[in-house]
């Protein structure tokens, strides 16, 4: 069913538009290459992706600063997988990542078409806790930039989704307010609950199924907000 009064249509980035899994995978690859790191890159991974996940929460509820996230993800997974690797490799590794990571730029099935269908009616927006520096990267190396009137991340605000300072913050340089915008996010705390707790609508961006039917609207494609939008 189509939601009226719609002006503003915010989007996260990564895990949203931005394949982040798939991209940061290749990065790995390449990284352990140019590190002649002796380690089944897919074995590092299936540990990674949920320490990773794990540090990017203590970042969000600021109990972590970035530095730490950066050299802790990669220090606990490699302690687990039992590969012996020196601070000075681990930090060597988490600067190429950075440096690495926005050569990759996979996005989500349909994401151009979705963005160029709501850019006829809407005013697109990003909303991100990512860093400053890569996002702007991501966003221009994956030529979806000149699809949103603005970009929010959470170091130009200095707090981070689900914070409703970043929200307040985005839909004020956006021009707008809560009750004419949709949030769309693939993080049900984040994005869902932190947009939904200043008034703002929201579009669930669910690939994994992990949320069972509370109402909320939900997604597993983007071509599916036509539906909505």
């Amino acid at each position: 069913m189509k939601i009226n009064g719609i002006t503003d249509v915010f989007f996260d980035l990564d895990h949203t538009l931005w394949d982040f899994d798939k991209n940061s995978a290749l990065t790995f690859q390449r990284i352990f290459q140019i590190n002649n790191i002796d380690l089944d890159v897919n074995v590092f991974l299936e540990h990674y992706v949920p320490i990773n996940l794990k540090y990017w929460k203590l970042y969000r509820e600021e109990r972590i600063e970035k530095s730490a996230l950066r050299y802790a993800r990669l220090n606990e997974t490699f302690q687990i997988v039992g590969y012996l690797a020196e601070d000075e490799l681990i930090y060597k590794l988490s600067e190429d990542y950075i440096t690495h990571l926005t050569t990759f730029n996979h996005l989500f099935e349909n994401t151009f078409e979705i963005l160029e269908y709501l850019s006829l009616n809407y005013r697109l927006h990003i909303i991100t806790n990512g860093f400053e520096e890569v996002q702007s990267k991501k966003l221009n190396q994956s030529n979806i930039h000149k699809y949103f009137k603005t970009v929010t991340n959470s170091e130009m605000v200095g707090v981070k989704k689900p914070n409703p300072k970043i929200f307040n913050y985005a839909l004020q340089q956006a021009n707008t307010i809560a009750e004419k915008s949709i949030m769309v996010g693939d993080s049900y705390e984040a994005d869902i609950l932190g947009a939904q707790n200043i008034g703002m609508d929201v579009v669930f961006f669910d690939l994994s199924q992990t949320v069972t039917n509370n109402g909320i609207k939900k997604i597993d494609n983007l071509i599916q907000l036509k539906n909505y939008l």
